[in-house]
């Protein structure tokens, strides 16, 4: 089958082309994101590949089935940026990857808290520019404090896991608890109670309009004063703007994103040669207490493969007149 890959990068290429091996399709990788303005690039494909920034709301979806496309195959978890209605009423199949490699985003994750924590990113500047000092990079032990994680999917399971090992007590906040985080100790508690008795708060829910800013000024507000925030699961969980000024007051005293809500103009390219315009995110880099890494929790070799065989297979099984495993429904 014919596959224009949207937003494809080296590792796509690499990736994608081992997993389609012994599948046969035909593979047209593309650079640009898929947009309005790129939709055209589609044309005469029946299948479409895209990932996480990509645009897919009903304008695209239309010109994309004008075009002859009837799957959208989405190489990500997360399908907010899709209009699921639009796409059933054009009769679009959508399919995602539901689960790559929880581990690789639970593991970037604690990776960030222990980054944050341990005021490594400063330690390494200091010893570089022969700074041995000590001050200023207090940390505290995890032993003994409280985690509190917001949906327990497969990612926030696999992060109960991690941090009941480091010796935290863990608490979650799902409407749907997961019975093996219950026997493994995890309490689930409202949202509101896990926000006040919380160290860390760390994010894995999905996108969803209920959940859109669901770490706005009050929720801010309702955490521990000192608390570390982070988030591994959509930047638009997080109201950025109520965040600075969370992190000006001291009121939030770590925080630690994968993700920003406006990362669509920023991440996945070099920008080192550019004058960054995106004024709050130039805010967060200004403090010593944030760390922000360019949405690369899922980079791991074994979740690359993982993404590629599952969004392939897919593909071909829409090749074969089945309704694919990992179709999205509205």
């Amino acid at each position: 089958m014919r596959l224009a890959v949207f937003s494809s990068k080296p590792y796509d290429v690499t990736f994608l082309t081992a997993a389609n091996q012994d599948r046969g399709h035909d593979l047209h990788f593309l650079e640009p994101r898929l947009l309005k303005e790129t939709s055209a690039l589609a044309a005469g494909f029946p299948a479409v590949c895209a990932f996480v920034n990509d645009q897919l709301d009903a304008e695209v979806l239309t010109r994309l089935a004008a075009g002859g496309t009837r799957l959208i195959a989405l190489r990500s978890a997360g399908f907010n940026n899709v209009d699921l209605p639009a796409a059933a009423r054009l009769g679009l199949t959508v399919t995602r990857v539901p689960a790559y490699s929880p581990h690789a985003v639970a593991e970037h994750t604690a990776a960030l808290i222990l980054a944050l924590n341990r005021k490594i990113h400063r330690a390494w500047a200091r010893v570089r520019d022969g700074n041995f000092s000590l001050d200023g990079l207090l940390g505290f032990d995890l032993v003994g404090r409280t985690t509190g994680v917001v949906g327990t999917g497969k990612i926030g399971a696999a992060v109960a896991r991690v941090m009941a090992g480091f010796g935290c007590r863990v608490l979650a906040f799902d409407p749907v608890p997961d019975a093996d985080c219950v026997a493994r100790g995890v309490s689930y508690v409202p949202f509101g109670d896990l926000l006040a008795q919380s160290d860390i708060v760390t994010l894995h829910c999905p996108l969803t309009p209920e959940t859109r800013h669901l770490m706005d000024a009050a929720a801010l507000a309702r955490m521990k004063a000192g608390a570390m925030l982070i988030n591994t699961g959509r930047g638009a969980l997080v109201d950025t703007r109520a965040v600075i000024e969370a992190l000006k007051t001291g009121h939030l005293g770590h925080l630690g994103l994968d993700v920003y809500e406006e990362e669509a103009a920023l991440f996945f390219e070099d920008r080192s040669w550019r004058v960054l315009q995106d004024d709050v995110f130039a805010r967060l880099l200004t403090f010593p207490n944030v760390v922000v890494t360019g949405h690369q929790g899922f980079f791991t070799a074994e979740a690359l493969a993982a993404i590629a065989e599952t969004t392939l297979q897919a593909v071909t099984e829409f090749e074969q007149g089945q309704v694919p495993a990992n179709a999205v429904r509205a």
